[in-house]
């Protein structure tokens, strides 16, 4: 039991998640978007109908917080403290000054990652733009056993994800959300829309 335990613990698929801000606060809205929902639809307590339109509210609510983090502040927050580093902190910094964008890195860094023989074959396979071919990224990548992983560069980014995290899901989801989940309500027939009272104002 502990000998398996310990095997997902130490899995390298599971242990980049957990130390990716993005993938991290993903995780979490989906088990979010699966658990609370559950809860209230096993809630003898509440009357059918009002478990039913509470437990999809509550999903909704999860999904849309989700598309927007996926969609405004992990690009935004991701370039942005990639670039803000880039150009003020590490200014003139020879790791930083080798990748034009967060998305490079990235992708190199998920090279750098796999064993020699496994980066080798697949560089000899990807046609993607990222072609590594200057500052001696591609040597570096076909060439040594380790190459250098830029943990700084890693750092800055994720540093400007969890920023990004914090405003995101406490300030500019929430709120965004709010505005898209009675709408989107009514499109699915579970909330009427408001009739508006006409004033009589010659009374």
């Amino acid at each position: 039991m502990i000998s398996a335990l310990s095997k997902i613990i130490t899995n390298p698929t599971l242990v980049n998640v957990a130390q990716n801000t993005n993938g991290t606060v993903v995780s979490k809205t989906l088990v979010n978007a699966a658990g609370r929902p559950g809860f209230i639809l096993i809630d003898s307590n509440i009357d059918g109908e009002t478990r039913k339109y509470a437990a999809t509210k509550e999903f909704l609510y999860q999904a849309c917080c989700l598309g927007v983090y996926l969609a405004m502040i992990v690009p935004v927050f991701k370039m942005g403290a990639f670039k803000f580093a880039k150009k003020y902190i590490y200014k003139g910094e020879e790791g930083f000054s080798k990748f034009k964008s967060a998305k490079e890195y990235f992708a190199y860094r998920n090279y750098a990652e796999k064993t020699q023989q496994n980066r080798n074959a697949s560089l000899s396979k990807d046609h993607s733009v990222f072609k590594f071919e200057h500052d001696g990224l591609r040597d570096d990548l076909l060439n040594t056993k380790k190459p250098e992983l830029y943990p700084h560069i890693k750092g800055a980014i994720e540093l400007g994800s969890l920023i990004g995290s914090v405003l995101g899901l406490a300030v500019i989801a929430p709120n965004v959300s709010q505005a898209l989940i009675h709408p989107m309500l009514r499109a699915i027939g579970m909330e009427k829309k408001e009739k508006t009272q006409k004033i009589d104002t010659k009374a």
